[in-house]
């Protein structure tokens, strides 16, 4: 009896490993109008209309770390998560269900404080918390989060619509989120044997609220809805900005150049950035957890675009065959890479 080949995780990485998982997923429903392979699902609602839908799993130990994480802050986070694949389809969320694995480390009054986040986000995002379930955790806090959004079906925004000669948009700038993690684990490392630990968090603020507290880009998409503007593409940004790039790439079948000089970055990340002894722009390329929306509009559109005020034209769309690189100021191109995640 020959045994079947075993194949390591890491040699496919994430976005292989969904990409084979996933192979065989097919749909045989009329009303399935997206599957697999975008950053939410797709559902007839009606002859105009579309249901969204997105599921999203957070980890304690790989996605957060309850040593550093409020409560409160997490369950606004969850939040967010959830929310913003539903953005990123150019559609507006209205529901959410939280199901959660709990530990025995948890009393009932630290999930008081989770649900205080949720709650919170949910109002703040106009959004109902419908349902979700409960069970027991043998390896820490899980969180799993469902959101579900409605969307006129011509105004949606999918990963595979972007066009030659494309703007690439981006909404705010990017390695925040990546840089006030990289703080808050030193921190951690530096104070871990300390009686009463004091981190150093001043100058920072806005990373650790980039990081523990993200903003989901709903006014976005308002905005884009106002002035009648459905890009041809769109995605959030979660795992980095060259990640997505490749997503939109591949599911578009073209490629793309990304201008260094034009993705923005706040000054805390590039101080801590210094200070860590990190390059900014990796933390913006690689670094995710973001949430800013990513999106092409054609070339036409660039004035009523940049009338906006809110967004960052950061590149353009070219032929597939030209491959997707980041441009460097002195005009020398850099293969862009995903990272996914990968057993070091």
């Amino acid at each position: 009896m020959s045994q079947r080949k075993r194949t390591e995780i890491a040699e496919l990485g994430e976005f292989g490993l969904i990409d084979h998982l996933t192979r065989n997923a097919t749909t045989s429903s009329k009303h399935t109008l997206r599957g697999v392979g975008d950053d939410a699902a797709v559902v007839a609602a009606g002859r105009n209309d579309a249901t969204v839908i997105s599921t999203d799993t957070l980890l304690e130990g790989i996605d957060f770390d309850l040593t550093y994480f409020p409560l409160k802050h997490l369950g606004y986070k969850a939040v967010v998560v959830g929310v913003s694949d539903i953005l990123a389809m150019n559609a507006l969320p209205e529901q959410v269900m939280i199901s959660i694995g709990v530990s025995a480390k948890l009393p009932v009054e630290a999930l008081e404080d989770l649900y205080e986040g949720v709650d919170f986000a949910c109002k703040e995002l106009g959004v109902d918390l419908v349902g979700g379930d409960t069970t027991a955790s043998m390896t820490g806090l899980v969180i799993n989060i469902t959101a579900i959004g409605r969307a006129k079906r011509k105004a949606l925004s999918y990963r595979s619509g972007a066009q030659f000669n494309d703007l690439i948009c981006l909404t705010g700038n990017l390695g925040a989120a990546y840089l006030g993690l990289q703080l808050l684990e030193r921190e951690k490392r530096v104070l871990k044997d300390v009686a009463n630990p004091e981190p150093q968090f001043a100058g920072y603020e806005y990373l650790l609220q980039r990081y523990l507290k993200p903003r989901a880009r709903k006014d976005i998409v308002d905005i884009l809805a106002e002035e009648k503007i459905v890009p041809t593409s769109m995605i959030d940004i979660s795992d980095g900005l060259a990640s997505e790039v490749l997503q939109i790439c591949k599911a578009s079948k073209c490629g793309a150049r990304i201008y260094l000089d034009r993705i923005p970055i706040a000054k805390q990340t590039t101080a801590l950035a210094e200070e860590m002894h990190i390059d900014p722009v990796v933390a913006a390329l690689n670094g995710g957890g973001d949430y800013e929306l990513l999106f092409t509009v054609p070339l036409a559109m660039q004035e009523q675009v940049m009338r906006l005020g809110v967004v960052d034209v950061v590149g353009h769309i070219t032929r597939e065959t030209t491959g997707a690189y980041l441009v460097t100021p002195d005009g020398s191109d850099i293969k862009l890479r995903a990272q996914g995640f990968k057993e070091e």
